[in-house]
């Protein structure tokens, strides 16, 4: 299929920035993931001696573990086996009995044939699955999503360093306010994504290993001097190993895992999301004040009729995408812990769009970092703007003031400032009426928009 012919543009227009995530959250993917968790469970098995499943020989299991390099053709078979039958296996309409089967036929015809019956062994499909979407949040989190953020921390960290001492107007409430430095307000945007990604870098996502309602009713009656709890620890256990984000035993549940270890993840990645949403909203808005300028491409066009234009696609693109992971994070969170009784099936297709979730957040995440690296920055603007408002040292004046303990020193100043075009001379003017030393009118003749920063430029090196 063409990129041109998809119906959804993270596998079209986006394809080429999505196509890691893809190796991860395809159909063929999600197999390739589940043969893995089966093929590790029946080696677990042939490794323990309590069971009467006969332990495999080295070649054997290397054998087993070919078999989740999974090819496309593979992959074909087992969709097969699934959707129109294979062979003298009829359609399953079951894409996890599919699995199992598949396994049987690589396995018929060699030294493994004897141990058929083994696979999926006691198991129900949320076994499997479950496993599986935790491998590949895990994966996907670690290889791919964790270091996009950490270089965008990075990058607001750099340009928190290179621009802490550009003094620059504050904002509230969309009016002038007291005065800030640029490079601060990068860090304030490095450090809120710091703080997520410690937590983000500490995820552990919980699995299950227990049977049809969670009570190893099967493995217990086939097995009952085997400890099924220590079994499930140990099997969930060997998928750490040179894993950063691990995998945790959950050894009390329904048919499935209760997914709230799921929701603690994608609530951290919708956390980090807004506050990148928030970050995009203020470079448009610095773009639109002409604090920040956009570098040139050559060829490119800002508009089919304006031929002046440089928009901010970029963050436009990532407030967009990231808008839509978000609004798929939300429903996770929603929909995915709640299942009627012991099980029921709405969870699965759900499962199915965490790929999409990410992949949207990915080219968010993608997106602002183009737009980072092709701004510049207008001190000459930043700076004739903050002198244009004055009226911002009106705090830094009553301040002083009650200081000096002088009488209701805001109310002086809130007549003087509000609402009114006020310039340096009037404040001047104010100060050279006041009844105070020369002392303290010199220190507030000393008063600007461009020096009254408090420790702003201290804080982005915090």
């Amino acid at each position: 299929m063409n990129e041109l012919e998809t119906i959804s543009p993270l596998d079209g227009r986006y394809g080429q920035q999505t196509k890691a995530l893809a190796n991860i959250f395809s159909e063929q993917a999600l197999m390739k993931y589940r043969l893995i968790v089966e093929v590790e469970y029946l080696i677990a098995l042939s490794e323990n001696s309590a069971t009467d499943c006969r332990k495999f020989s080295k070649e054997e299991i290397v054998l087993l573990k070919k078999l989740c390099q999974l090819s496309l053709e593979d992959a074909k078979i087992i969709k097969a086996i699934e959707t129109d039958g294979y062979e003298n296996i009829p359609a399953t309409n079951h894409d996890l009995k599919a699995i199992e089967y598949f396994i049987k036929i690589q396995l018929k015809n060699n030294s493994l044939k004897d141990s058929l019956e083994w696979v999926h062994f006691a198991l129900t499909s949320e076994d499997t699955n479950n496993i599986a979407y935790s491998l590949m949040l895990a994966d996907s989190i670690e290889n791919i999503i964790l270091p996009t953020i950490e270089k965008l921390q990075q990058v607001l960290e750099e340009l928190a360093q290179k621009y802490k001492s550009t003094p620059m107007l504050a904002r509230t409430h969309g009016q002038a306010a007291s005065p800030t430095t640029l490079g601060k307000e990068f860090k304030v945007f490095s450090q809120r994504l710091d703080r997520q990604l410690v937590q983000l870098r500490n995820t552990v996502i919980l699995a299950k290993l227990n049977g049809a309602t969670g009570n190893y009713n099967a493995h217990y009656l086939a097995y009952p001097k085997i400890n099924w709890p220590e079994f499930t620890k140990e099997f969930i256990e060997k998928f750490n190993k040179e894993r950063k984000i691990k995998l945790k035993p959950n050894l009390i549940t329904t048919q499935i895992e209760s997914h709230d270890s799921y929701i603690e993840l994608f609530d951290n990645l919708r956390r980090i999301n807004t506050i990148l949403l928030d970050t995009n909203q203020d470079m448009w808005r610095y773009i639109s004040d002409g604090y920040l300028s956009q570098k040139i491409v050559s060829g490119e066009v800002g508009s089919s009729t304006m031929p002046h234009k440089i928009n901010p696609i970029d963050f436009e693109n990532s407030e967009g995408n990231l808008g839509l992971a978000n609004a798929l994070f939300t429903y996770f969170a929603t929909k995915l812990p709640i299942s009627r009784l012991q099980r029921d099936l709405s969870d699965s297709t759900v499962e199915r769009n965490f790929g999409v979730a990410f992949s949207h957040s990915l080219i968010g995440y993608k997106s602002l970092l183009k737009g980072l690296g092709k701004i510049t920055v207008n001190e000459k603007i930043i700076i004739e703007e903050l002198e244009r408002h004055p009226e911002v040292i009106s705090e830094a004046t009553q301040t002083i003031l009650r200081r000096e303990g002088i009488n209701m020193p805001y109310e002086k100043l809130k007549e003087l400032s509000r609402g009114n075009k006020t310039t340096m001379d009037d404040f001047r003017k104010f100060i050279d009426d006041l009844d105070i030393s020369d002392e303290i009118k010199k220190e507030l003749h000393e008063l600007s928009p461009k020096n009254y920063l408090g420790i702003a430029e201290l804080l982005a090196d915090y």
